[in-house]
């Protein structure tokens, strides 16, 4: 198995796994986008909270030039933990909810 085989394989179990978490309140649905053939990832929650409809992004990876992009993380346990966890190593991991002038600051003291 290749390299971004391994990292589909990761991703896709650490989603899997998210699903399993079901929001307390309301009538929510947890969904999963997985595209492979794009790359991208995600877990979101879609239904009613009492009047209010929710449509959120719970996690959402990404990989962009053979690195894992972090493009969302709304999770209790943070998925670049997760993902070191699985063996994946810091330099292979983008967060890519910061602004590009973090991620520059973040890549200078890695």
């Amino acid at each position: 198995m290749d390299k971004l085989d391994n990292y589909r394989e990761i991703i896709k179990e650490i989603i899997y796994e998210y699903v399993t978490h079901k929001p307390a309140n309301g009538q929510i649905d947890v969904e999963i986008v997985i595209d492979t053939e794009r790359d991208h990832y995600e877990v979101i929650h879609v239904g009613w909270d009492a009047v209010r409809q929710v449509c959120d992004s719970v996690v959402h990876i990404d990989i962009i030039n053979d690195k894992i992009w972090i493009q969302y993380d709304g999770c209790s346990q943070p998925v670049a933990e997760t993902l070191l966890e699985a063996g994946i190593t810091k330099d292979m991991i983008v967060l890519g909810f910061h602004p590009e002038e973090v991620l520059q600051q973040l890549i200078i003291n890695n």
